[in-house]
């Protein structure tokens, strides 16, 4: 076959433009590491990088605004009061970070990462400006009556985040809404402790006991409302209502005929999840008015959907419920609130658009200003006083307050070997007809620049490779070099950088888990080195044993992320990073760490709550909490972790108990044993922590003190146990 003497001549291959190759130069074309259009904004031709071209390539100013910027070093700084936050007073994620993993020998708290940093300022500053939205609009629009919002516990239970809401929105009676037996628990405790006029909306579907506890707390004196999910629950909460003497607060969710088309407004419409239909409305009308207990329907409840993308929408939903609402207060009931739910949006990628379930085209006062007027046209059209408007706003409110904070621990490079490694004559040498034939085509098509078409014959030259191998004719080393041709083709004509693989200490399924449930993208961001350009791009791999378990889409439609090299990570202001590597993700306070399970046993992060402060370092840590140890999400999966280290524990004695070789030896493995029960699941990198072996037959300890103690520790069985919850 004389014509594959072309694919045999290296020369042949090499596209014009990279004959450097066969001189033996292998380097390549850099990448351009983003996008032209955001290369653009970034002014990526310009020789100096700073933190300003940073901010526009992650968009920082588009999705963080006003809560999130990068300063001078290069490191992103929390603005704790939004736009009212002076420059003295911003905090520095990547000194929190510092303080929170530093040992506590020089001052830190000791903390492992992954880590979430709660900024209950940021919390305060999102619930007034929700409610100033809302007086704003109703002053400007003369509406006679005023706004009182709840938060849906369900977006984060949190309790400090919860017991915060309720402090917070205090003076302008915010309150809580539970949609179970435990949340409504969970409210009733924290309300006790709120404004006596805050709201307690009880929505979800009821039983005996859940209606039992939503008159108990009205009569315990919390502004409890029932909101009827079903037609059935009328007459439970009729029934007890009778038998525990308390005159209920009712209100009904109405199944409204405006649909929210994107993923978020799956439960609405007609066919939603929830409420009544107008029918089912009338018959629970009539049960009350016959039981006497109509005045006791006050509420009119809707809910279109999370993420309500527009305005012009969230305006159609309002003004069919103000509708409803009008026409239950001319059928007798004593309506005082409209209660329009959740949907307020927020900004996850910063493109500002009306066409996105990660986006919204409105702000806080359009918001407003939309429902105020909604509620304003209706009922002045019908003569009806203007209700109380509730919203129940829970993922504008919380979203922001929470960074997650981890570490990238390494990358995995694309290896494409040079022109000049690719030995040819050895690929062909034991190549079938077939196979030669893929080559000889895929060697023509690089030469005439056809791209799509070399991938297609790299892609049949693979295949064919393949069978040779599992046929046994074909050697590893063969297919390793056609692998190497193919990857280097592919470069070539390409002219683009693979994207890496960076493996993050962190679990997806746990603390993102709404990207790999429902695809919701989060803005990941480096915390530093902001004033360095990115040189490469790479997706994001996490610790479990699971192939779900990557993130390889972010905000803007990409598909990998603009990262710095882990090579030497002290470069420019990341020296305070002593060499590694953080990641934050953004607006994600809401549903995260409620959502995530323990899969692969990885438990929660550790969280620290920090407040503004007017020290040297702008920050205080009032709150600091370790993540689960492997003891406590083992237990979460029923496994007694007391009794695993008994059984290992008396293993070790039995096949390791008699090796006299070096003192201390035997009590060091079964202290060693008794600490991994309560460290976390993440792995410990890099220093101050780094992994040593100290002269210590090969057990690892974190440093000298560490092996000492644990040494120390063999005195009694009780003291190794106790030691390590130490």
């Amino acid at each position: 076959m004389p014509a594959l003497a072309c694919c045999v001549d290296a020369a042949a291959v090499a596209l014009p433009g990279y004959a450097a190759f066969i001189a033996g130069d292998s380097s390549l074309p850099s990448a351009v590491p983003f996008s032209a259009s955001t290369a653009d904004a970034a002014d990526s031709n310009s020789t100096h990088w700073s933190p300003a071209h940073s901010s526009a390539l992650y968009r920082i100013d588009g999705w963080g605004a006003p809560y999130f910027s990068v300063n001078n070093a290069g490191n992103i700084t929390v603005r704790p009061y939004g736009t009212d936050t002076l420059a003295h007073q911003e905090i520095d994620l990547l000194k929190i970070v510092k303080k929170v993993s530093d040992p506590k020998s020089v001052g830190g708290l000791g903390l492992q990462l992954p880590l979430i940093v709660r900024v209950p300022d940021v919390l305060k500053n999102r619930l007034e400006s929700l409610q100033s939205a809302f007086e704003s609009a109703i002053q400007a629009q003369g509406y006679e009556s005023h706004y009182q919002g709840v938060y849906p516990v369900k977006c984060n239970q949190d309790r400090f985040v919860v017991q915060d809401i309720v402090k917070f929105g205090a003076p302008f009676r915010f309150g809580l809404e539970a949609g179970s037996k435990p949340e409504l628990l969970l409210a009733m405790s924290c309300l006790c402790k709120g404004n006596p006029e805050a709201l307690l909306v009880c929505n979800g579907f009821k039983d005996a006991e859940y209606i039992f506890l939503a008159l108990l707390a009205r009569k315990l004196a919390l502004n409890t409302v029932i909101v009827l999910e079903e037609e059935e629950e009328v007459d439970l909460v009729i029934e007890i209502s009778k038998k525990l003497y308390v005159r209920p607060v009712i209100g009904v969710r109405a199944k409204l005929r405006t649909k929210h088309s994107g993923h978020f407004g799956s439960t609405s419409g007609e066919k939603g999840k929830f409420g009544l239909t107008t029918i089912q409305i009338l018959r629970v009308v009539k049960k009350l008015q016959d039981s006497g207990m109509l005045d006791c329907l006050q509420l009119l409840h809707f809910h279109i959907g999370s993420q309500i993308p527009s305005t012009a929408l969230l305006q159609a939903g309002v003004v069919e419920a103000a509708q409803i609402y009008s026409e239950l207060a001319r059928l007798g009931a004593d309506m005082k609130v409209i209660d329009i739910g959740g949907g307020l949006g927020i900004d996850y990628d910063g493109s500002k658009s009306g066409n996105s379930d990660l986006s919204v085209s409105y702000g806080l006062q359009e918001y407003a200003s939309a429902v105020v007027n909604a509620v304003r046209f209706v009922c002045d059209r019908k003569s009806i006083k203007h209700p109380i408007i509730c919203s129940e706003s829970g993922r504008a409110i919380v979203s922001h307050h929470s960074i997650l904070i981890f570490e990238a621990i390494s990358a995995t490079a694309p290896t494409t070997p040079a022109m000049n490694q690719v030995d040819l004559p050895f690929i062909l040498e034991g190549l079938s007809e077939d196979a030669r034939v893929n080559c000889w085509n895929l060697s023509q098509a690089a030469m005439r620049h056809e791209t799509e078409t070399c991938f297609v014959y790299a892609d049949q030259l693979k295949q064919r490779c393949v069978e040779q191998f599992k046929e046994g004719t074909l050697g590893i080393e063969q297919l390793a070099a056609v692998d190497g041709l193919c990857d280097l083709v592919s470069k070539v004509v390409d002219a683009s950088e693979p994207a890496r693989t960076y493996h993050v200490n962190l679990s997806i399924f746990t603390s993102i888990p709404d990207f790999w449930s429902i695809g919701q993208i989060f803005p990941i961001v480096p915390i530093h080195r902001l004033d360095e350009r990115p040189e490469v791009r790479g997706i994001l791999s996490d610790l479990t044993c699971d192939s779900d378990g990557k993130i390889d889409k972010f905000i803007g439609g990409e598909t990998s992320l603009p990262l710095h090299g882990l090579e030497g990570n002290g470069g420019g202001s990341s020296g305070g990073a002593n060499g590694r590597y953080y990641l934050g993700m953004f607006l994600g306070g809401a549903y995260q760490e409620s959502l995530g399970g323990v899969h692969n046993l990885f438990g929660g992060p550790s969280v620290v709550s920090v407040s503004q402060s007017d020290g040297p370092y702008s920050f205080a840590v009032t709150r600091a909490a370790p993540g689960p140890s492997c003891g406590d999400v083992l237990r979460v999966m029923q496994h007694e972790p007391e009794l695993m280290f008994e059984t290992l524990k008396h293993r070790a004695e039995e096949f390791c108990g008699q090796d006299h070789g070096n003192e201390g030896t035997h009590a060091a493995l079964v202290s060693t044993i008794a600490r991994s029960f309560h460290n976390m699941p993440y792995l410990v990198v890099a220093s101050p922590c780094s992994l040593t072996a100290m002269n210590n037959n090969g057990f690892y300890y974190c440093n000298e003190e560490d092996y000492n103690a644990a040494v120390d520790s063999g005195a009694s069985e009780d003291e190794q146990w106790s030691y390590c919850y130490a």
